[in-house]
C-alpha cells in the first residue's frame, strides 16, 4: 500500500505536488469512490484508480534533456497557442512534462520526464540541487557586488542561499559581462532578480548545468535521453543535498 499521490506520480500523471492538487480537487477515484484526503493509501496492483474518469497505467519512464530555445514556454500546453517545450520532443509517445521551469526569455538545459517522483526530488526546495547559469549582464559588476550574491541577497520573497559566482568574460567596449552563477533554489526568475538587486540587468540567460548534468554541445532545440548513470547521479545528488542541509 502506498500513498495515492505517489502512485499517481509514479504512473506519470504529473509531479507529486500536482497529483496532490488533483486529489484535493476531487478528480481521483479509487474503486469508484472519490478520494480527497492526501493520506489515502492504495494498492496499484489491486485497486482501480482513475483520474478524471480515466484509469491510470504504468508507463515506461522517460528522462530527457532539452536545450530549450529562448522564446519558448516551459509548459506541456498553452491555451494561447504559443510555442511550448514539448513541441521539441515530438518523437516521444509518453506524456512528459518539465522538471521545474525556465522562463520565456531563458534558454538552456531543461529536463522533461513522466516520473513524478524524480521531478519532485529535483525541484523540492529541501533537496538543494545546484543549477548553473551563464548570465550576460549590463555593465561590469564590481567584485564587491558579486560578493553580495555569494553571501546571499535579500529579495522580495526573502534571502537567497549563498551562490557561487565568477566572471567568465568582460567586454569593456559593450560594457557587458558574462557571469557564471550557481544557485541551489528555484524561485521564479531568481537569477534575473538577484542581478537586478545589485543593479545589473540580465540581457541573456542560459542554464548550462543541472546537478552534475552538463548541457555541453547539445544544439539549441534538440534533446537526448539521459543515461542510467546520469539518472542515478541526479537522484543521489538530490538525496545527499537533503541530508547535507539537515
Amino acid at each position: 500500500m502506498e500513498r495515492l499521490q505517489k502512485i499517481l506520480a509514479q504512473a506519470g500523471i504529473a509531479s507529486r505536488r500536482k497529483c496532490e492538487e488533483l486529489i484535493l480537487a476531487g478528480k481521483v477515484e479509487v474503486n469508484g469512490e472519490t478520494v480527497t484526503a492526501l493520506g489515502t493509501k492504495a494498492d496499484p496492483e489491486q485497486d482501480i484508480i482513475t483520474v478524471a474518469g480515466k484509469p491510470i497505467r504504468n508507463e515506461n519512464k522517460i528522462y530527457i534533456m532539452l536545450n530549450k530555445p529562448k522564446g519558448v514556454i516551459t509548459s506541456a500546453s498553452d491555451p494561447a497557442g504559443r510555442k511550448i517545450v514539448t513541441d521539441y520532443v515530438k518523437g516521444i509517445k509518453e506524456r512528459i512534462y518539465p522538471v521545474g521551469r525556465l522562463d520565456y526569455d531563458t534558454e538552456g538545459l531543461l529536463l522533461l520526464t513522466n516520473d513524478g517522483e524524480f521531478a519532485n526530488m529535483l525541484t523540492h526546495p529541501k533537496h538543494h540541487v545546484p543549477k548553473t547559469y551563464l548570465a550576460t549582464v549590463e555593465g561590469i559588476p564590481h567584485g564587491s557586488e558579486l560578493d553580495k550574491l555569494r553571501a546571499g541577497i535579500k529579495l522580495e520573497d526573502g534571502m537567497t542561499s549563498p551562490a557561487e559566482v565568477e566572471y567568465k568574460d568582460i567586454d569593456t567596449e559593450k560594457k557587458e559581462a558574462v557571469i557564471s552563477i550557481t544557485i541551489h533554489e528555484g524561485r521564479n526568475r531568481q537569477v534575473r532578480r538577484m542581478f537586478e538587486a545589485i543593479s545589473h540587468k540580465v540581457i541573456r540567460l542560459k542554464r548550462i548545468s543541472f546537478g552534475d548534468l552538463l548541457l555541453q554541445n547539445l544544439k539549441r532545440g534538440l534533446y537526448r535521453h539521459l543515461t542510467k548513470d546520469e539518472i542515478e547521479s541526479l537522484k543521489n545528488m538530490a538525496i545527499s543535498g537533503k541530508q547535507g542541509k539537515k
